[in-house]
């Protein structure tokens, strides 16, 4: 039975089948929030093959709306990791879904190219809810698993860019079913990831504390607590952590985005096949991601944090060669197959990097967190404009990726993030 020391202070298991308590109560709400924002931020995306028909898009406009879809969430994640130290992950959490609730439902208001634009940049924003996801899960966990924690919080929330893949469609052809042109049911099936955001905001609040100990107005925080320290912006293992983000997650977003336009225009698939297809590389998000996180804290509790570094360069060489492989497959068989390859290591990669942000600056756990995470979206972004060029083919920006992704796994193999192994510890003694 928990005593009251356990029920104000971070764990040290992590027992997802165990509902009670605040701790475990909050990682539960928190990675279903997230699960719920990955849903409403991609829900265009199996959409894309209708919507680019309706609004007359031209490929280097469907790109357009990619990057925007990518792009608002930089300056946001760095913005929600600031509010996150200092206002507290459920006040912010609550905010963001909110706010984010109303251009998913009225994206479908859009008649033309840049309403589109305009609504796709702003439902962007709720991607921020990644940093709150990692941060809140952190406070509940101590360091020994801290990146178990995290990966499975990021990887079941991640897994709502593959069950929309796989899921709007449906509610699409109901729509359509019901009677409705399809022009009109792409812009009514969004009204239902929109209503969940708002469904979310209210759980969230209701349900969840900052801490173990209590939300922040609840318990005494000095300033020492609420004070930036920005530093963390000329420490170079931030940077190699974003970097790394950039091509692991920057291309599942990326991924997420393209997919069914790649499968129906390379494979011939229809809007539903193609959408199912993209959604088993985000369904993968169900173990994979966790996987990551579970091997960087067993091989920290062993090697430390040059283990955990040179575990994250290992995944993200082979993410760059599965990638390689999948821009040459010549079928649909060998496509699947490479991309359950490459998807496996990505997730992984996710975990890995993940494993390393809350150990790098403890006091600013936000910070370091929005700058990572960010770093994703900078290379889901860059990412963008190669799928929105003219000259270049989906499969050709594949290939390029893919070697960038090999490039970016050298430069993590040469840094070294032993610095803050000797912080780990001692927190781990703390706990």
């Amino acid at each position: 039975m928990e005593n009251n020391l356990t029920l104000n202070k971070p764990l040290e298991k992590l027992n997802v089948l165990k509902f009670k308590g605040v701790q475990m109560r909050t990682f539960h709400i928190t990675w279903l929030t997230f699960f719920t924002c990955f849903f409403a931020w991609f829900g265009l995306a199996p959409l894309m093959p209708t919507i680019r028909e309706d609004l007359g898009l031209s490929k280097a406009q469907v790109g357009n709306t990619i990057i925007a879809a990518v792009s608002a969430t930089i300056i946001a994640r760095l913005v929600i990791g600031r509010l996150c130290d200092t206002w507290g992950p459920r006040k912010t959490y609550t905010a963001l879904l909110a706010v984010c609730a109303f251009p998913v439902m009225c994206v479908g208001l859009a008649t033309d190219y840049t309403t589109f634009l305009l609504f796709r940049f702003a439902i962007g924003v709720v991607g921020a809810s990644f940093v709150i996801t990692q941060f809140h899960t952190s406070m509940m966990f101590a360091p020994k698993i801290k990146g178990t924690a995290n990966a499975v919080a990021g990887g079941w929330g991640n897994l709502g860019g593959g069950i929309t893949n796989m899921f709007m469609p449906v509610v699409f052809a109901v729509i359509v079913g019901m009677g409705y042109v399809k022009s009109d049911a792409w812009r009514y099936a969004m009204i239902l990831p929109g209503v969940l955001l708002l469904v979310m905001a209210f759980v969230y609040y209701k349900f969840t504390k900052d801490t173990p100990a209590g939300n922040y107005n609840e318990i005494n925080r000095t300033a020492v607590d609420k004070k930036s320290d920005w530093t963390v912006l000329y420490d170079w293992r931030v940077w190699a952590l974003a970097l790394a983000y950039a091509v692991c997650f920057g291309m599942e977003i990326t991924f997420d985005n393209v997919a069914a336009l790649h499968f129906v225009d390379e494979f011939k698939l229809d809007q539903g096949s193609a959408g199912f297809w993209a959604g088993v590389f985000g369904f993968m998000n169900i173990f994979a991601r966790a996987l990551g996180g579970i091997f960087a804290d067993k091989i920290g509790s062993k090697w430390g944090m040059k283990g955990k570094g040179l575990f994250l360069a290992g995944v993200l060489l082979l993410e760059g060669i599965g990638l390689i492989f999948f821009s040459f497959a010549g079928s649909l068989a060998m496509a699947i197959l490479s991309m359950l390859l490459f998807a496996l290591f990505l997730k992984m990669a996710n975990g890995g990097t993940y494993a390393i942000v809350p150990f790098v600056n403890e006091k600013n756990v936000g910070m370091v967190s929005g700058i990572v995470g960010a770093g994703g979206n900078v290379g889901g972004m860059m990412f963008g404009f190669l799928f929105k060029s003219e000259s270049i083919t989906y499969v050709e920006a594949f290939k390029y990726i893919g070697f960038i992704v090999v490039f970016v796994a050298l430069i993590i193999f040469i840094t070294r993030f032993k610095k803050s192994e000797v912080t780990e510890v001692s927190n781990v003694a703390m706990a």
